[in-house]
């Protein structure tokens, strides 16, 4: 039995061991379990603005909450998690927005803070972030004024205004714009963007002549008396910098005031384009033909999902809100809410996650022992989010990232182009990704189709007094004629083409008036010279003298000037019977002549002894040689050569003979067909010698010139039309007329 029973024993022995070695092993692994999911809670606090008319603070949450959500059900293994403390800054209250960012530093101790909405709120949050070394992570506040602080603790996961303005000086660039008034709130979120659109204007050549500021709680009588000063400045383009609350009251005011008619330009920021679609319809149709610049969204996959997942969110936690947009405001918030809780898991053990006190009591917050960690962290974080990727620059900006511009045409904006950041820089069309020169068809304020030009002078100011001289003749030039019916002024003429043409190429628009230089009865009221006197301008055919340059500015002249002289013509007694003779001096009719005699003394010469055509009578072969002569003037010589010698002469001389054929015949046709005239007179000196009567066109400079020459008062006669120009010269007692 003994051997039995040590046996029982022993097994006995090793079943308890089993169990406890099981029980141990159970023992690890639910340890070790527990340590997996005992996630660190890191309180994170969001400041946003719950009362704004848009919803805006409520979306802006939701995709914080949403990002927490989706970010911890994708890394299931994190160590730490963010719990999300919200706190209202009550209608972009600064102190408001100062207590609730002390409230969460002290009483929740929080590592990090999401936002404020505004630029001026972020300007005081950022030192108390400091203070506490607490991040200040903002998605909205765009300002460039913040960057400036230079405080390690602030972090915009948001696109800088400095670069938003690149992009309005590229629409300058490409419609050739050189003046812009900016309106913008006056406080530090519109401040902010004006040095830099100052200096981006300035490279394509554009100049801001002044700056319209709006208080941020202007009343509309306020805005409207600023608009209407507006209106008695010349320049047509706006570039509008305002908060989405005030930009609407200002467009409907615009509205009213005329200001969105024909001529004006309206170009508004990302701070009015993302909300647009927020906007009431009534506001949209005031602000028909603006254009508008704001971030480019990629279209992905991600982007579709996200809006759909959010909406079903939305209208379950928020069912009383009915018209709540996402913009691109909350796509960065998401984003920065992803990087945000990435930099939490980077920054170290989960005991720092801990403020220390401040011993000196000096500050009323405590100072996070890890706040230095995770904004080292922050730093070097870098993910493809929903704007893609996301990455901060050693100063904790946001890199440049392309702008779209858009066109609000009905109760939409439609995008027309987009600009791409350096080293591009520049607009690309819609449906192209080549560098254009110009955008997309554009719907322009009041006259769709017409490309506003920038400038103009305001209606309610001074026209331009255009002088135009008068005159009964030669209407080619100026022509001032006035309807009797009407008593309404018509000025034509080939100098008025010639400036309408060129005002019309101006890029900016001149309004005019042409005033005639005429007496009540409609004659001319004095002379050229006379036009200086109370006008802007004067426009005709008036000649450019050394005199008159004492007293105005001229033009370069489009038409040669100076002064010429017509005088009657010699009668032409060049078409006679005997014309034929003329082409040709007696010297030369009587040389050809001899040598037509000598050519046929020569071929006599060479061909009587051999040739038998040559031979016979004396006067048989005087006949033949003179015959042989003269018929080589029509090639039609029937006697053979039989020298060589004799051939050679007879080629040179039918060469000769040829030539002054071709010359005769030029100068005889040209004798018949041409009309030659030969002036009676050549020189002014001798009208003066012979005292001669000259005529000069009534009103010109050309009466002073003459008397300088010295002719006499009794023999200058006037004229001031065709028919008495001609009248002149049929009087007999006129030699001539200048």
């Amino acid at each position: 039995m003994a051997p039995e029973t040590g046996r029982r024993r022993g097994w006995f022995r090793f079943f308890v061991a089993t169990l406890f070695a099981a029980a141990a092993v159970a023992g690890q692994i639910s340890s070790g379990t527990n340590n997996t999911t005992a996630a660190v809670a890191v309180n994170v606090g969001v400041i946003v603005d719950m009362d704004r008319a848009d919803f805006a603070g409520q979306v802006w949450l939701s995709c914080v909450e949403m990002a927490v959500s989706e970010f911890y059900g994708s890394h299931p293994n994190y160590t730490t998690r963010v719990v999300i403390t919200a706190r209202d800054s009550r209608r972009d209250d600064v102190v408001q927005a100062a207590a609730s960012a002390l409230d969460l530093i002290k009483n929740v101790q929080v590592q990090a803070i999401l936002g404020p909405d505004t630029s001026m709120q972020a300007n005081f949050l950022i030192p108390l972030g400091e203070k506490a070394h607490v991040p200040i992570v903002s998605f909205s506040a765009t300002s460039p004024t913040l960057a400036s602080i230079g405080s390690p603790y602030f972090f915009r996961a948001t696109q800088n205004d400095s670069t938003q303005v690149n992009a309005v000086a590229a629409i300058f660039k490409a419609f050739g714009w050189r003046q812009a008034v900016p309106i913008y709130v006056d406080d530090a979120f519109g401040q902010g963007i004006i040095p830099s659109l100052v200096d981006s204007l300035e490279a394509v050549d554009a100049r801001i002549p002044y700056r319209s500021a709006i208080s941020p709680s202007a009343t509309d009588d306020q805005i409207g008396e600023e608009l209407y000063k507006l209106m008695t400045m010349q320049t047509r383009v706006f570039i509008v910098h305002v908060s989405p609350d005030l930009g609407p009251r200002l467009f409907v005011k615009a509205k009213e005031v005329g200001m969105m008619s024909a001529g004006y330009v309206w170009i508004i920021t990302d701070g009015l384009t993302v909300f647009l679609p927020s906007f009431h319809p009534s506001v949209l149709r005031s602000m028909q033909g603006v254009l508008g610049v704001k971030p480019h969204v990629p279209q992905t996959q991600a982007v579709l999902n996200f809006t759909t997942r959010w909406r079903r969110k939305f209208q379950r936690d928020h069912p009383e809100i009915l018209d709540a947009n996402l913009n691109s405001y909350g796509l960065r918030a998401y984003d920065a809410t992803w990087a945000l809780a990435m930099a939490v898991e980077k920054a170290g053990a989960a005991t720092y996650f801990s403020f220390e006190s401040d011993k000196t009591k000096k500050y009323m917050v405590g100072v996070s022992r890890n706040g230095q960690n995770l904004a080292s962290a922050l730093l070097g974080t870098s993910f493809r989010g929903l704007f893609g990727g996301f990455a901060l620059e050693a100063d904790g900006q946001l890199r440049a990232s392309a702008y779209e511009v858009v066109n609000v045409n009905g109760n939409a904006d439609r995008v027309v182009g987009y600009w791409t950041p350096p080293p591009a820089g520049e607009l690309t069309t819609r449906s192209s990704s080549k560098v254009a020169s110009q955008l997309g068809t554009v719907i322009w304020p009041g006259d769709p189709g017409a490309v506003p030009k920038g400038f103009e002078i305001p209606m309610s100011g001074k026209k331009l007094r255009i002088g135009v001289p008068v005159k009964p003749g030669f209407r080619e030039f100026v022509s001032v004629s006035t309807d009797p019916e009407t008593n309404e002024t018509t000025v034509t003429g080939y100098c008025m083409d010639v400036f309408e043409a060129v005002v019309k190429t101006l890029p900016y628009a001149l309004p005019f008036e042409y005033v005639p230089f005429a007496k009540p009865n409609g004659e001319s009221n004095g002379s050229y010279n006379d036009l200086e006197q109370n006008l802007d301008a004067v426009v005709g055919d008036i000649t450019i003298i050394a005199n008159r340059s004492n007293y105005v500015d001229f033009t370069l002249p489009y038409t040669e000037s100076g002064v010429s002289m017509v005088v009657p013509v010699r009668p032409d007694g060049s078409k006679n019977a005997w014309s034929f003779l003329k082409p040709l001096t007696w010297d030369l009719w009587v040389t050809t002549f001899l040598f037509f005699l000598f050519i046929g003394f020569v071929v006599w010469v060479l061909e009587h002894r051999i040739s038998k055509d040559f031979r016979g009578p004396p006067s048989h072969q005087a006949g033949t040689s003179l015959w042989f002569s003269f018929s080589t003037m029509a090639f039609a010589q029937r006697q053979n050569l039989v020298s060589n010698l004799t051939r050679t002469v007879v080629i040179i001389w039918c060469f000769v003979v040829l030539i002054i054929i071709q010359s005769y015949t030029a100068s005889f046709t040209s004798l018949l067909t041409v009309q030659r005239l030969r002036p009676t007179v050549t020189d002014m000196s001798e009208l003066l010698r012979k005292g001669e009567f000259v005529g000069y066109q009534e009103g010109t400079f050309v009466v002073g010139l003459l008397n300088s020459m010295g002719f006499s008062g009794d023999k200058l006669v006037s004229y001031n039309s065709i028919e008495g120009f001609d009248s002149l010269f049929q009087a007999r007692e006129n030699r001539g007329c200048v």
